[in-house]
């Protein structure tokens, strides 16, 4: 009777250890990791997934962010030469050896970043667009202010391991987010190899330091880092049959087991959730009147696809929407944006797109406009 309740004590203090090892577990040298859907910012997978750490390079991709903006408004262009100041050349870690004076290209310099994750092209371009890089780094806390992260402050554009320099591998999952909001980022971080200075008697030979964009079929980007306090880390982007997953990994000893342990990831995120298009980008979703506008009928448009994320073997996710416009501001171009879906799940989950037109629209003449409040009148509109 003794030996059988020993043996019964021993089982009851092992299952617990026995399943939590048989839960399965990713990343097992990370630090911290995270595994989200790119569309619903879902968290497909976490392990400390919001605990503050350094993130090396990774910070990077906030300052890619502004980049892209300032390239989208115009105020920025790819062939623009910048003029290489001794502080920029000055910058330690990885580098594209910028020479000061040196005269190099937007274009270059997001190559160097987004690939080679060179310091002193991350430096040049925080001159170039806030005139210091500490005016820069404000407007990178600006951003992740407004991204509504808590777990995040930058006090450098580089990812140096410094004071006060920390985020979260969540954290960064969103900013990753926001950065593939800007989709010519992957004409950059998709290469796997390039050349800057191309044209010059110093050109240079690049390779990403994301080499799961040649290795694992569907990664597009996104930046690798490291330094003593963050170790060895990655974030990555792929898409498979509609589906885009972003990983994030923090805290590892060498590349190559990262890069193993994200590859598991991604097989997890891939193999057990699938993506549905619930709205095609472009797709009219309601013909509304405008009695001020110069044609009868204006289409509402989604601008993107518009996808729904559920976990194979599962019921589908159910939701509704509802629309809701600008208040219109004539000439409206083509592709403008006039109001904004909302998609609600049950979960209480809200998600936003825009609404664009199709046509350039006009304010009508007074005729049309007198024409329209009858017709309203008639209808019973107008009391």
């Amino acid at each position: 009777m003794r030996k059988i309740f020993i043996i019964i004590f021993i089982s009851l203090i092992f299952i617990p250890k026995i399943a939590f090892a048989n839960e399965e577990d990713f990343t097992p040298n990370a630090s911290s990791s995270v595994l989200i859907d790119y569309d619903t910012k879902e968290v497909l997978y976490g392990k400390e997934e919001n605990k503050r750490t350094s993130v090396a390079s990774l910070t990077k991709m906030v300052g890619l962010i502004l980049i892209m903006e300032k390239l989208e408004e115009g105020s920025l262009k790819t062939n623009e030469y910048i003029t290489i100041s001794k502080n920029a050349k000055e910058m330690g870690g990885t580098q594209l050896w910028l020479e000061e004076g040196e005269k190099i290209s937007v274009d270059d310099l997001l190559k160097g970043i987004t690939m080679a994750s060179a310091n002193d092209a991350m430096v040049a371009m925080a001159e170039r667009i806030s005139g210091t890089e500490s005016a820069f780094v404000n407007k990178m806390n600006n951003k992740v202010k407004e991204l509504g992260l808590h777990n995040t402050n930058f006090v450098n554009c580089t990812g140096f391991d410094e004071k006060g320099a920390y985020s979260s591998a969540y954290d960064m999952a969103i900013v990753a987010g926001e950065l593939l909001k800007h989709s010519k980022i992957l004409d950059y971080t998709s290469k796997y190899e390039s050349y800057v200075r191309e044209n010059t008697n110093n050109k240079t030979w690049i390779t990403n330091t994301n080499k799961l964009v040649k290795f694992y079929p569907g990664v597009d980007g996104l930046k690798t880092g490291y330094t003593d306090n963050a170790g060895s880390s990655i974030a990555v982007t792929a898409k498979k049959d509609g589906l885009r997953l972003i990983g994030i990994s923090f805290g590892y000893n060498d590349t190559k087991t990262r890069n193993n342990e994200m590859m598991s990831l991604l097989d997890y995120g891939f193999s057990q959730y699938t993506s549905k298009t619930i709205f095609k980008k472009n797709q009219i979703i309601k013909k509304i009147s405008v009695p001020e506008a110069d044609i009868d009928k204006i289409n509402l448009l989604v601008e993107d696809d518009i996808n729904i994320t559920n976990k194979i073997g599962t019921e589908s996710k159910k939701y509704n929407y509802y629309l809701k416009l600008n208040k219109f501001a004539f000439p409206i171009k083509k592709g403008d944006i006039v109001g904004k879906l909302y998609l609600k799940y049950d979960s209480g989950i809200v998600r936003e797109f825009n609404l664009i037109t199709d046509v350039d629209i006009k304010k009508a003449g007074f005729f049309k406009q007198y024409l329209g409040i009858i017709k309203d009148m008639l209808n019973g509109n107008v009391i």
